[in-house]
């Protein structure tokens, strides 16, 4: 399955082609969205109608764009795709006091208690300790998603949010392969 991945910045396609030319292209099966997108952004998504779209909003987003661009909210969900479990969980950790799409590291764990396995897993923050900094909790990982990727092993991990250095970027945990997605991004499953 090919996935176009979109998080974190508008997809700079100005040389490719727009989003639908590169899905044709690339010969994209489902566009996954990680947050912190803005409407006009990805507004050409609407336009998109023959390739499924699922996503999670992310700390910055506005949390109203997905009906309208017919993408699947898929926080604390999940749904299956040509046999491929999918799951998420959107937006960071609480760094201050607004109506964002934030959270305490106490109330994810709450939330994810009992979220079942998934095949792939979208977040738009990172397990703690993965392509975060740990240090500085406005791009700090969530605990509970690490738990999670600890005892469930999902096959495959979308997140944006943060900005690790290349030479930092963790890309597997056990058998989890980790995608760090800024702008966009095709990944293969």
């Amino acid at each position: 399955m090919r996935i176009l991945a979109l998080a974190d910045r508008p997809p700079h396609l100005s040389l490719q082609g727009s989003i639908a030319e590169l899905c044709k292209r690339e010969q994209v099966e489902l566009i996954c969205t990680v947050g912190d997108l803005e409407f006009s952004d990805i507004q050409e998504l609407a336009k998109v109608t023959n390739i499924p779209k699922i996503g999670v909003y992310g700390n910055h987003c506005s949390g109203t764009y997905m009906d309208e661009l017919g993408i699947v909210n898929m926080h604390l969900r999940t749904g299956v795709l040509n046999g491929v479990s999918f799951g998420g969980f959107e937006g960071c950790v609480r760094y201050k006091e607004d109506n964002a799409k934030i959270y305490t590291q106490e109330q994810a764990t709450q939330l994810l208690q009992n979220f079942p396995y998934v095949d792939v897993m979208l977040s738009h923050a990172p397990p703690y300790g993965i392509n975060d900094e740990p240090e500085e909790v406005t791009h700090q990982g969530f605990q509970a998603l690490r738990t999670y990727l600890d005892e469930k092993r999902p096959k495959l991990w979308l997140h944006g949010h943060t900005y690790p250095r290349p030479e930092s970027l963790v890309a597997q945990v056990g058998p989890t392969r980790i995608e760090y997605v800024f702008g966009h991004r095709v990944v293969e499953l």
